[in-house]
């Protein structure tokens, strides 16, 4: 140290010795922080490739990252219009996207704890003394006293052992885990809405079969009537042909209530009363997508629930360290300076004014056992969050293999369905003309007719299925599986990366 540094120090008031001192101390224990370090949980057993997959890749780990347009692979405008209205309107992603800006507040309540406070305070009181019993009479008499007080009050608690960094990297993830279950609200939202248009869209289907059928059934009716006039069929005839007729009409009656709940749901999830809101009866233009092939298994990391699992893992880790902080004392650096008088016209003289400054060291000695249960109870929650994180990865996995074999299964029993379908058609034109020949009886058209119209809405209730599985799969996989979200995984990962290691190494640095 030189000659001048030396007389500057000695020259220090004897207070500011020892809050230096306590400063150069607590920079010194600056990065050291209690408690575990974050490592991401591993599974004991995850797969390589889905089994229900062909040539998938091994799964790696990544950020949560935006969905991509997954419902455009159906290729139906009035669906594309339609999910857009959700992030408009839904208003369980405005209750989601609420939670998400107050967690994002409580990040920033966190990071206040790194900076010190402030205080003002300012106060004029009058007050009068008695007369001291003991005293003689001539200085015991009683005097009315004046005080004017302003005062800045300053202090600043030291993070030695890393409580506040513990907390606000708890709070950070658990705003990260919110952003993660408002895009699990979203998707959850268009996921149900794509469902139940399509869902809707084969009812149209149906509803035009039915439609058909009813016109197809009258046409039978009236021949047997035909038949019955010209004296060549039975009375039976008629009535199996009304029955039918009438049965098919009912049929269609009754699947306007499906159409109608619908609707009803479509308007809910857009944010709009049943009332106001009404789609049009439109042919079936969509079709199922192909089963994908060479998905790579990493896309179940851009599942929200899967992200939100994971960041409240990394939330409950922290809260560890923040238990553990409490072992160790806490120094507070605090100051205040202002002025005090008697008189009001010299409050903010020289005179009056005062000040202090100094340190101050505490710690808890007996807490009666609070610290050592707040840090079991700490690092039971940890444990609950990672068995919650696997089982939420489980249940992804099984999400994607449920959905892919039904994609797959479905797929085969639509070909086997659609022979049935042409054949039953067949069938019908072959009885209906054997009718009017009169080598067979009604009977035979009733079977016939009724099979056709069972293989028909069976092909459509495959297709509901698949488009169904379709949604499902998407979701399942975290909002689709188009080559530009695999393209934005790698480098919206890297900037995740970048930004906690900014985050870390600006915590390091305060």
């Amino acid at each position: 140290m030189k000659p001048q540094q030396r007389n500057a120090a000695r020259q220090l008031p004897p207070a500011v010795k020892p809050l230096l001192l306590a400063l150069v101390a607590t920079f010194a224990l600056a990065a050291c922080s209690v408690g575990p370090d974050y490592v991401r949980p591993q599974m004991d057993e995850a797969p390589a490739v889905f089994k229900e997959g062909q040539n998938w890749k091994p799964a790696q780990p990544r950020e949560l990252t935006a969905d991509g347009k997954w419902w455009e692979m159906f290729g139906d405008t009035q669906l594309n219009a339609l999910v857009a209205q959700v992030d408009i309107s839904n208003q369980n992603l405005a209750l989601a996207e609420a939670n998400f800006r107050s967690a994002l507040a409580l990040v920033q309540s966190s990071r206040a704890a790194y900076s010190p406070t402030l205080d003002a305070s300012a106060s004029a009181t009058r007050s009068r003394s008695g007369s001291s019993s003991t005293s003689s009479s001539s200085s015991g008499s009683a005097g009315v006293r004046n005080s004017y007080a302003f005062a800045l009050n300053a202090s600043w608690e030291a993070d030695i052992w890393g409580k506040v960094r513990r907390s606000v990297e708890a709070s950070e993830a658990s705003a990260q885990a919110s952003a993660a279950d408002l895009a699990a609200a979203r998707l959850s939202a268009q996921a149900a809405l794509a469902q139940n248009y399509l869902q809707l869209r084969v009812l149209d289907a149906e509803q035009k079969l039915f439609d058909d059928t009813v016109d197809a059934y009258q046409r039978s009716y009236q021949l047997t009537l035909n038949q019955y006039a010209a004296g060549v069929a039975a009375k039976s005839d008629v009535i199996q042909a009304q029955t039918q007729l009438k049965s098919a009409q009912a049929q269609a009656l009754d699947n306007g209530v499906s159409r109608a709940q619908l609707e009803h749901a479509i308007a809910l999830l857009v944010g709009k009363t049943p009332s106001t809101f009404s789609l049009p009866k439109a042919p079936l233009t969509a079709a199922p997508p192909p089963i994908p092939q060479g998905v790579p298994s990493m896309l179940l990391e851009r599942r929200p629930d899967v992200a939100a699992a994971e960041r409240r893992v990394a939330a409950a880790n922290a809260n560890i360290g923040v238990a553990k902080a409490a072992y160790f004392p806490s120094l507070t650096l605090s100051a205040s300076g202002g002025y005090q008088n008697s008189s009001f016209a010299d409050w903010f003289s020289l005179p009056g004014r005062v000040w202090s400054l100094g340190p101050q060291l505490a710690q808890n000695i007996f807490d009666g056992g609070a610290r050592r249960a707040a840090t079991a109870q700490a690092i039971a929650s940890y444990d609950g969050t990672v068995a919650q994180y696997k089982q939420t990865v489980l249940t992804a996995f099984q999400s994607v293999e449920d959905n892919l074999a039904a994609l797959r299964i479905l797929e085969q029993e639509a070909v086997v369905q659609d022979e049935a379908v042409q054949s039953a058609r067949q069938a019908v034109t072959l009885v209906l003309n054997q009718y009017r020949a009169g080598t067979v009886s009604y009977v035979n058209v009733v079977t016939a007719q009724a099979t056709a119209l069972s293989a028909e809405r069976s092909a459509l209730d495959i297709l509901n299925r698949r488009m169904a599985a379709s949604v499902l799969l998407a979701t399942a996989l975290g909002g689709g599986w188009d080559e530009n979200s695999l393209a934005d995984l790698a480098p919206l990962a890297e900037q995740s990366e970048a930004k906690a290691k900014g985050l870390k190494d600006n915590a390091a640095l305060r």
